[in-house]
């Protein structure tokens, strides 16, 4: 088999417990995202338009959505069992001594050694399942040789109050790291990693040998594996990203990246710069708009049917929005039935849910989700609903939902 410069592996087993109801029958980086995409789109696209055409996927969370829709990987042109490469899925299985699941990040990789050696690669590209950006990670690649590292991570600003909830470090002028602390109570900077290592293969593999035997490891890279190469002296490099990007792990940044899609020039510019972002979409009919219906900053996917008015909110394909609804600031997910005078503003409703008619879904202070499958009764009240809407005031309730 012909030896491969880089191999990507996809960390895609993320439980997402942060996504609440979104993750309670999948896996996060099949949730979906953007009106025809799920979240996994963004790295795997990201992999085949920067020349990485071999790409294993580590699943374990709730995986049989995510590997029906990656299926044979050709939507990305990525087909499993390519002579030279593809995309695999890579569960965790037993061996002749038993198994186990995914310990953590780095354990995920040791465990399959066997996949990566069968193709020989000089650098592993690592990558996590759970964001939404374009990168060339050509590019990195190419920085990473420049700078004769050992390691290269991806490092973006965040805002200060959000630097707890990633990997944070400080570099010299020469983009040498110089100090990592994974999610720190008191971040010392805003450099968080973006989860996007490049790893010299010969390096890597040696020292996740030694994650392993180490009892008192949580066999992770950000806790374990990156502290012990920096403690080490490896040559560690920080790469700048400039862009869009963001970290969809919870509920708040899920709806605020949709929103963004609506309205940030940085990632409207993502999608007309030639960088094609692909999916496994299903084909569906034209979108129906009905006459006399107000429209404003709203994606509508095919094989809508819109009755109501729609302003700044993204429709799945297959929903269906009844006469006299109004929706604003929400995420209506694929084959939604929202019944006829409905109010929804600032909500995610998720795949397949019925919302009867007069009901009102709506918060003031935070985001209203509606896990799929489940159905809202005619005339339930659901969220704190806000006054200067023209709806009666109410108190957060849950009455009215069933699965």
């Amino acid at each position: 088999m012909e030896r491969k410069e880089c191999i990507a592996m996809l960390l895609a087993g993320g439980q997402g417990s942060r996504l609440r109801r979104l993750t309670k029958n999948l896996a996060k980086p099949a949730v979906p995202f953007g009106g025809k995409y799920r979240i996994i789109d963004f790295s795997l696209s990201n992999c085949i338009n920067s020349g990485i055409d071999t790409v294993g996927i580590l699943t374990q969370y709730k995986p049989l959505v995510l590997n029906s829709y990656i299926g044979s990987g050709s939507a990305w042109d990525l087909q499993c069992g390519m002579e030279n490469g593809g995309a695999t899925i890579l569960p965790p299985y037993v061996r002749e001594n038993g198994g186990e699941w995914y310990k953590g990040t780095a354990h995920a990789i040791y465990q399959n050694f066997n996949f990566i050696e069968k193709y020989d690669p000089k650098y592993v590209l690592v990558l996590s399942g759970d964001h939404v950006y374009k990168m060339d990670y050509s590019r990195m690649l190419q920085n990473h040789k420049e700078k004769q590292a050992d390691v290269s991570i991806s490092v973006v600003e965040v805002e200060w109050d959000e630097a707890p909830r990633f990997g944070i470090m400080n570099t010299d002028k020469n983009d040498k790291i110089i100090d990592f602390e994974e999610k720190p109570q008191i971040p010392k900077s805003n450099l968080a990693s973006m989860g996007v290592y490049i790893f010299n293969w010969d390096i890597l593999k040696e020292y996740l040998k030694k994650d392993v035997s180490d009892a008192n490891s949580a066999n992770d890279f950000g806790k374990n594996v990156i502290p012990r190469m920096l403690k080490e002296d490896l040559e560690m490099c920080a790469y700048h990203f400039e862009g869009y990007w963001r970290d969809v792990g919870t509920v708040e940044s899920y709806w605020e990246a949709s929103m963004d899609m609506l309205e940030d020039t940085e990632f409207l510019n993502f999608f007309s710069s030639g960088w094609n972002i692909y999916s496994a979409s299903i084909a569906q009919p034209p979108q129906y708009i009905a006459p006399d219906v107000h429209i404003e900053r709203a994606l509508v996917s095919d094989g809508c049917l819109v009755n109501g008015d729609l302003e700044h909110s993204i429709l799945f394909p297959d929903v269906y929005i009844g006469k006299g609804s109004s929706i604003k600031d929400s995420i209506i997910m694929s084959g939604a039935r929202i019944g006829q005078g409905v109010v929804i503003r600032k909500a995610i409703i998720g795949e397949n849910v019925v919302v009867g008619n007069n009901s009102v879904i709506a918060s003031q202070d935070q985001i209203t989700v509606v896990g799929e499958e489940e159905k809202v009764l005619s005339n339930s009240q659901i969220g704190t609903v806000l006054r200067n809407e023209g709806i009666d005031d109410t108190t957060k309730t849950v009455a009215g939902l069933s699965g």
